[in-house]
């Protein structure tokens, strides 16, 4: 679930998209960069579907494309240790979602958030923007854990959250733009402990190929 995420070097670019506590995550089919007003047409089409908005907690529906700019001027200057990241296909430079963090006032625990446009769903996307986040959380910051949190009734997220190594922690609500109300999710956490557990497992899976 994303609580409020709704870079590359560009002609449109201003010292905050190049922060250094941002930096560009490459992975094998996905590069996340900081999002720019050229998404803003594809961020509406992918945003206003209630079966994305649904899921995330500060998202409203419907959702128009002043909402998608408004948003991506807010990513921009979001706060310090906050990173809100444009999800793009490698191949095609294609928006498909977004993902981020948003850091916690003890400044030990941040929190992973993530979605992807329907039209790309089932194709691991999520799950490896998200690997992608959380390495560059647990390499490049001081914090002790990730939490996540995603709606009961959403097992495509429970599933990479889990892919993710997160533990389940409890239950609770949060509150939905798109619904109203509030809605009972589940709590997960990741440690930096079970994090390096989990890199050294992978990289002996690596040599052993």
């Amino acid at each position: 679930m994303l609580l409020d995420l709704e870079d590359e070097c560009r002609s449109d670019s201003s010292p905050d998209e190049r922060r250094p506590d941002c930096p560009v995550l490459l992975t094998e089919r996905l590069v996340l960069r900081r999002p720019h007003l050229d998404d803003a047409d594809a961020l509406a089409n992918l945003a206003n579907n209630l079966r994305v908005a649904s899921m995330v907690s500060r998202m409203p529906h419907p959702y128009t494309h002043a909402d998608a700019e408004d948003f991506i001027r807010r990513a921009k200057t979001g706060g310090i240790g906050k990173c809100v990241y444009a999800v793009t296909i490698a191949e095609t430079g294609e928006f498909v979602g977004c993902a981020g963090i948003e850091p916690h006032a003890d400044e030990e625990t941040v929190e992973l958030g993530y979605w992807i446009g329907e039209a790309f769903w089932n194709r691991g996307y999520a799950t490896e923007a998200a690997h992608a986040v959380i390495d560059m959380i647990f390499r490049t910051r001081d914090v002790t854990a990730i939490e996540a949190r995603c709606r009961v009734t959403n097992p495509a997220s429970r599933r990479v959250i889990q892919k993710s190594g997160f533990q389940h922690q409890g239950n609770g609500m949060v509150p939905s733009m798109a619904l109203g109300g509030a809605l009972p999710v589940e709590w997960y956490r990741l440690d930096r402990k079970t994090w390096l557990s989990l890199r050294s497992w992978a990289a002996i899976k690596e040599r052993g190929r």
